[in-house]
């Protein structure tokens, strides 16, 4: 097979190739990528380290977790200071460095970006918690008077996503009980009051700032947050977000306004791009009840890209999956956008975990289907993104003890029905025991979440040894999927296959999913040309996935 390049689309009169349309990035989440100090916590400099490890695997670029100034509240998603480095992970020079390595390999590098709330300790809050109520420093946030005679109830009835009531009250200057405060995550999470112009300008800045610094786009945190009905009422369902750990409070959530901030970024994007002709990428999380709603965001003066969460989220079955892809085919890339895929994030339990069944547990079968899933993510039109340690089969650690657990969803709930810090335990680099390489020259370091023996067997070099390895599935799809230019863009039609089974094809390649554990006639003859596990010619096996060219 030849190398084709992928064609070139005509876009506002310039011969340019819209590189996020098709691209497979990359999530690190810095704290559990590599460690260069020893410390037991991922930095910047281990993930410059990691730079050529991920140029091998294949990817287009990197999405990086935030790494700014933070008390680590929520691991900084309560952010301090959108402008600098947290020493944790280094500071603005390592930065740099970092954005030089990744871009002499030809990898683009987003950054993560937290608009919707920020940290008790950014200075904004604390000149709003020595301010008076009405003043302009509250008015950065949702202060409000408390109900009832001596405003000791919350102004309204909702709760926050992470458990507990929304609102927390302050003590004023005078040492009264005072006003109370919004917040839809965690009190240490104040929210931004994004109808306060001075919110939106400063916004602007931070912005303008990193991509100065050459970063090549954001991903956006909460992209439906930001603002709130502006009256504040109560909720029908006021324990839903909480319920369902989802943006589902419609008075909280996807408010109509919101559609202009990303405008406003989209047009700064747009700035850098008419100076250099390299595009900036502004891919939302967005969660929305459909995938028409979903659409609204990435109208052509708004995000690029949006994570589409339907396909991670449904059941493992053909026709769920089906339903969901054809959805978003219709609606988003409708557009003129192409679809954002993901299965697994750093929120979400891991796709081989997800996937298996307790009745067989120990069967490999959440393994075979996760290695199925994979081949088909990146057999589907549009952008991939792949979560760090996927591309190693890890599993979900789920029997980390209590007394290690930082998740901000169990400090407040005590329930360990929905934390997330099973997906984030350090990667395994090398060795038969902790720290398994995360922390290259120091065998004594505890890291931060602790790693279980069995990550020896999921550890980066021998993955690279084995050429069955999930590491090897993944970075043959990609290597495939550079040379197909039908991948990534483009439609895909559906193939008539057996029950239980998806097929569709693009051009000539034809991509089919067996659901079921029993193998199937495949829906063209021949041997794959890439298959998720063995797959006698003419046979699609169960929980498999294969590609096949048209003749």
């Amino acid at each position: 097979m030849h190398n084709r390049c992928p064609p070139q689309r005509q876009v506002d009169g310039l011969n340019r190739h819209h590189w996020w349309r098709d691209a497979v990035i990359y999530q690190v989440y810095v704290r559990s990528f590599l460690d260069s100090t020893g410390d037991g916590i991922g930095d910047l400099a281990g993930v410059r380290a990691g730079l050529p490890y991920l140029k091998k695997l294949g990817v287009d670029g990197i999405w990086l977790s935030p790494f700014y100034p933070s008390p680590q509240h929520d691991h900084g998603y309560d952010v301090a200071d959108y402008c600098g480095v947290d020493p944790l992970f280094g500071d603005l020079d390592e930065f740099d460095q970092l954005v030089g390595a990744a871009r002499r390999l030809g990898i683009k590098v987003l950054l993560d970006i937290v608009p919707n709330h920020c940290s008790s300790e950014h200075p904004w809050f604390r000149e709003a918690l020595a301010a008076a109520p009405g003043s302009p420093a509250r008015a950065r946030f949702h202060f409000a008077d408390g109900r009832g005679p001596d405003g000791a109830e919350p102004p309204n009835n909702w709760h926050a996503m992470f458990g507990g009531p929304a609102w927390s009250r302050v003590t004023e200057a005078d040492g009264r009980p005072g006003q109370w405060y919004l917040h839809m995550f965690t009190p240490e999470q104040p929210d931004w009051n994004w109808r306060e112009p001075e919110v939106a300008a400063e916004f602007d800045r931070v912005l303008r700032f990193w991509l100065d610094r050459g970063v090549d786009g954001f991903r956006i945190d909460v992209a439906a947050g930001l603002y709130k009905h502006p009256e504040l009422p109560d909720s029908d369902d006021p324990e839903a977000d909480a319920r369902t750990r989802d943006s589902v409070n419609p008075l909280a959530w996807n408010q109509p306004e919101v559609h202009d901030v990303w405008r406003r970024w989209r047009s700064i994007c747009e700035d850098y791009t008419e100076r250099d002709g390299s595009e900036r990428l502004l891919v939302g999380e967005v969660s929305v009840p459909t995938a028409r709603e979903h659409a609204q965001y990435v109208r052509s003066d708004e995000l690029h890209q949006a994570f589409f969460f339907d396909l991670l989220s449904a059941s493992w079955d053909a026709d769920a999956f089906r339903k969901v892809i054809s959805e978003a085919m219709q609606d988003i890339a409708g557009t003129g956008s192409t679809v954002t895929w993901v299965l697994n994030n750093h929120d979400q339990v891991r796709t081989v975990t997800r996937y298996g069944e307790p009745a067989t547990d120990g069967s490999g079968l959440g393994a075979a289907r996760a290695r199925a899933a994979a081949l088909l993510l990146l057999a589907l039109p549009g952008a991939a993104y792949i979560y760090q340690g996927e591309e190693l089969g890890l599993p979900e650690v789920v029997d980390l003890p209590d007394d290690v657990l930082t998740d901000p969803i169990f400090r407040r709930t005590g329930s360990r029905a929905r934390i997330r810090d099973g997906c984030r335990v350090p990667l395994p680099w090398s060795g038969q025991a902790s720290p398994f390489g995360f922390t290259p020259g120091v065998e004594s370091a505890k890291p931060w979440l602790p790693q279980p023996e069995y990550f020896a067997e999921y550890a980066t070099d021998r993955a690279l040894a084995d050429t069955r390895s999930f590491w090897h599935l993944y970075r043959d799809g990609l290597q495939l999927r550079g040379t197909l230019p039908q991948l990534g863009e483009g439609t895909l039609r559906w193939l008539d296959a057996s029950p239980g089974v998806l097929a569709f094809e693009r051009g000539d390649l034809v991509c089919a999913v067996n659901f079921g554990t029993a193998p199937t006639p495949a829906p063209v003859p021949g041997t794959p040309l890439l298959a998720s596990g063995p797959c006698p010619p003419g046979v699609l096996s169960g929980s498999t996935a294969a590609w096949w060219i048209r003749s």
